[in-house]
């Protein structure tokens, strides 16, 4: 039942407790900080050269928050894949969810 040895040495001890039978929800806030704006037009210019799964959450619920945001995400590399052994790339990626993206390798 416990994921480990240290877990299920606890249970043995305390018998009487339940093990994970509760879920709470938590939410974590973060901000968002554009690269660039573009103060006549308010456009929003990320520049990345790595694309990590970690960007690539964020600017989803960046995208899902603030739609009214206009965000190009302008790639030194664009035909990287998302990750080792992938057919994707980060330009697939960005067209596949909908995100605007500019080639900046002639940058």
């Amino acid at each position: 039942m416990s994921r480990n040895k240290f877990e299920a040495a606890f249970a043995k001890s305390n018998p009487h407790f339940e093990y994970e039978t509760k879920k709470f929800p938590y939410l974590v806030t973060h901000t968002y900080t554009p690269d660039f704006i573009n103060p006549s037009t308010g456009q929003i210019f990320e520049t990345k050269g790595r694309f990590t799964s970690a960007d690539r959450s964020k600017h989803l619920a960046i995208k899902s928050q603030h739609p009214e945001l206009d965000i190009t995400l302008v790639f030194q590399r664009p035909q990287n894949k998302i990750r080792k052994g992938s057919k994707t790339s980060y330009a697939d990626w960005c067209d596949k969810y909908g995100i605007k993206w500019m080639d900046g390798s002639k940058i």
